[in-house]
């Protein structure tokens, strides 16, 4: 692979010093897309005609003085997970229900994106309507951790999580319902970002589950994540679940340290069931924290357990009824595993998935009363355990990986049921050499603070600047 893009600022430097870089750069990524991202199974589409099209429209709005060069994203290539739809653009979702398909509208945070001068260049492999966590498929393939071969790139956004990781394009969008931005993002050693629930609008992104799904973003550091997420939020009348106000500017506090934060480990479910390694790995994160200048405290986090069921069940009911029409013409088209688990939704009494509705509010209230009062960020594991292999955790070959897939969302879940925002920050690796995380969960709206403590810990970690050896790939 050619010379792997890193970071925004640095992309934006070549292309204020030079203005023709926006084209190489995006011939670069089109390139390592259609080449090493395909070797990764990480590709569902490389736009590279429309992609050089509007790298050259660009080079000469900037040369005219007409480009956006104000933009932080001005000629920066990207590409998302495949369930965002671009109009004319082959959207298949992961799903053999729609090969073929091409989409008819464009997605709200696309268009925000392109706006900002961002340069999209293709669509990356999901779960089959990113209803996983391994990423495991049998349709599209399965992608493989660009940090060992053997390993997940976890799910459902995970060509994004192996792509970005890889180095290809510094930034890629995903939608998470249960853990499918951080669950990938932790696998890959990224920063995922999963916002507020309707901090960041849905509309033209292919849906699991309406109440739950959140879009979130993906990049290598988390300053790139916050301007990104900064370009994406706005109210969108297209989308019911759309904050009503003007987001605050992420990047204006996002150096000044957590001295004044207050920081909470759990004392109630997250670790109950987590590896002692990954827990071990976690406590030296939290005693960082505390000699960064944070308050480090226990703090209980009431009710998750049930947080952690209803979002399965809404899940199931939800993503039935959005695909009954397909499953009872052609049910044979979908993977058993996404079948299997969609057919659960029919057999919900409405009772139960109506009080799992009801509850959220009730669960939410709690929490931001008897944790977040005292803290503004929960810190927790997203793995439960130690990476699996795509072996061990396939299903279809093994079916003792059930327990094991059940538990990945474990720490995730519960955080889309309450509608917070958390993020998911890369602090090293463990006995095989593959990246481990920390998630940091906090009250809605209070994604400044989130990224302010995972800038913080950023800084003394470095971890973004390491990138996987890519030359196994190649050979």
């Amino acid at each position: 692979m050619s010379s792997p893009l890193r970071s925004i600022e640095e992309m934006r430097a070549n292309i204020d010093n030079h203005p023709e870089s926006i084209i190489e750069q995006t011939s670069q990524a089109v390139s390592n897309l259609d080449n090493f991202g395909r070797k990764l199974n990480a590709v569902a589409h490389v736009a590279k005609d429309d992609s050089s099209a509007r790298a050259k429209d660009l080079y000469n709005s900037v040369l005219q003085g007409d480009g956006n060069r104000s933009s932080p994203l001005l000629g920066v290539p990207v590409a998302h997970k495949d369930l965002f739809m671009r109009v004319g653009w082959p959207c298949e979702g992961g799903s053999k229900t729609l090969a073929g398909h091409h989409a008819s509208q464009t997605a709200f945070v696309i268009d925000k994106l392109d706006k900002q001068g961002a340069i999209d260049c293709g669509r990356l492999t999901s779960v089959e309507f990113g209803l996983g966590t391994t990423g495991h498929n049998t349709y599209s393939g399965t992608p493989t951790n660009p940090w060992h071969p053997k390993y997940i790139c976890g799910g459902s956004s995970s060509g994004s999580g192996a792509v970005v990781a890889s180095g290809i394009v510094p930034i890629s969008l995903g939608s998470d319902t249960g853990g499918s931005v951080r669950l990938p993002a932790a696998a890959c050693g990224l920063v995922g970002i999963k916002p507020t629930h309707g901090l960041v609008s849905r509309s033209g992104v292919i849906a699991l589950s309406p109440t739950l799904d959140t879009v979130g973003t993906l990049t290598r550091s988390v300053r790139d994540g916050a301007i990104v997420l900064q370009a994406i939020a706005a109210m969108d009348k297209r989308d019911y679940g759309s904050i009503l106000f003007n987001f605050p500017h992420l990047l204006d506090k996002l150096e000044e340290g957590m001295t004044s934060l207050r920081i909470g480990w759990p004392t109630n479910y997250f670790f109950e069931d987590t590896d002692r390694t990954v827990t071990d790995g976690i406590e030296k994160i939290f005693r960082l924290m505390g000699h960064l200048g944070a308050k480090c405290v226990d703090v209980d986090v009431p009710g998750i357990e049930t947080a952690n069921a209803m979002t399965m069940l809404i899940t199931a009911v939800e993503g039935a009824s959005l695909h009954e029409k397909t499953i009872l013409e052609n049910y044979s088209a979908f993977g058993e595993q996404t079948l299997a688990r969609l057919l659960v939704g029919f057999f919900v009494p409405a009772y139960d998935y109506y009080n799992a509705l009801a509850n959220r509010a009730i669960s939410a209230k709690q929490v931001l009363a008897e944790t977040f009062e005292k803290v503004d960020a929960v810190i927790t594991p997203v793995w439960p355990y130690p990476l699996p292999t795509i072996e061990e955790s396939d299903l279809g070959t093994n079916p003792d990986a059930a327990h094991m897939i059940l538990q990945s969302g474990h720490n995730t879940r519960p955080v889309n049921y309450l509608g917070f925002p958390a993020v998911n920050l890369p602090i090293g690796f463990d006995r095989n050499g593959l990246p481990t995380s920390v998630q940091l969960i906090g009250a809605p709206y209070t994604e400044e603070k989130l990224l302010r403590i995972a800038r913080t810990v950023e800084r003394e970690l470095n971890f973004w600047s390491v990138q996987p050896r890519l030359s196994v790939f190649t050979k």
